[in-house]
């Protein structure tokens, strides 16, 4: 049974009448027809002036594709590989190698699972230090063996228990933002669901920064800002406007190099569509990329970075 968010349920009442008057064969088809086509634009208006709270939860939405997804659908040949060779095995984040259409590659994803318990063994997505040491380990392969990588964003944020620290969350993601800004390969970055943090920030040190079009990016999550500045979380939908963390905020700010779009009601709705208008835009970034030497590559990569904000 697919999940239905308050805004949704308003299309899916609508949706439930047109397919009543259907079954019911008494109406004339033209009118049928018709009323399908009014249905149609208000959908398109209703998810046109969408608010940020609302692609927040679309961003959210427990049937949107994973990383997982993406890498059985979109990627062929995947061998993954385990482990940081300093302490364990991160299940958060999944790396390894595989072909993007045709092109040999490294691909990295932060997954959340899907079921209780996959969410838990996945540690519901937030990256533990041994998952951004792997990650990394696997991206200096890649730049070893002059690959390029694709990473896939979704994550609330890095793990914030004490286990943790103990074993060097911030260490380690300042060791990602240092190394991937060096990196001699193409990166290409793409935000999929949530993008919360430097959790987030510790594998999309990208040349191309791409989000899908519901996708959020942010230095924090709404209800984490709603609850600093206003001590409340009836803030939250404030705290979502003020952090300009949508794909369109984002690509006026200069943060974001293109979006990616989605099925109109999002990429929960239309697998298919999402992973080829996902191929379709990250091809295109890894061919603008691959012509660059590795000294351009690292240039154009810091110069991104230096001019966010200016």
């Amino acid at each position: 049974m697919q999940t239905l968010f308050e805004f949704e349920k308003k299309v899916d009442k609508l949706r439930k009448k047109i397919e009543e008057l259907k079954s019911m064969g008494k109406f004339d088809p033209v009118v049928v027809e018709e009323i399908e086509k009014k249905f149609q634009k208000k959908i398109k208006e209703f998810y046109g002036n969408l608010s940020p709270w609302d692609r927040v939860q679309i961003a959210r939405h427990p049937d949107r594709p994973h990383t997982i997804d993406y890498i059985n659908n979109v990627f062929t040949d995947f061998i993954e590989l385990h482990g940081d060779r300093h302490y364990g095995d991160g299940k958060a984040i999944i790396a390894g190698f595989a072909k993007f259409s045709g092109i040999p590659v490294c691909v990295i994803g932060q997954e959340k699972g899907r079921d209780t318990k996959e969410k838990i063994a996945r540690n519901f997505g937030m990256p533990l230090p041994e998952d951004y040491r792997k990650a990394l380990r696997v991206m200096k392969l890649a730049e070893k063996f002059r690959k390029p990588i694709i990473t896939l964003v979704d994550t609330p944020g890095a793990f914030p228990g004490i286990e943790a620290e103990e074993h060097g969350q911030s260490e380690a993601i300042a060791r990602n933002l240092l190394e991937m800004a060096k990196l001699k390969v193409p990166v290409v970055s793409v935000v999929i669901g949530e993008g919360g943090s430097g959790g987030a920030l510790a594998i999309s040190v990208a040349n191309k920064l791409l989000m899908l079009e519901n996708a959020i990016y942010s230095v924090i999550s709404p209800e984490g800002c709603a609850a600093i500045l206003w001590q409340s979380q009836d803030k939250v939908k404030e705290a979502t406007e003020a952090l300009k963390l949508t794909s369109r905020d984002l690509l006026k700010l200069g943060i974001i190099d293109g979006i990616i779009p989605e099925p109109l009601e999002g990429a929960h709705r239309d697998y298919e569509t999402t992973f080829k208008n996902f191929k379709e835009h990250v091809l295109r970034a890894l061919d603008e990329l691959l012509g660059l030497t590795p000294e351009e590559l690292v240039k154009q990569r810091y110069e991104k970075f230096r001019k966010i904000g200016v």
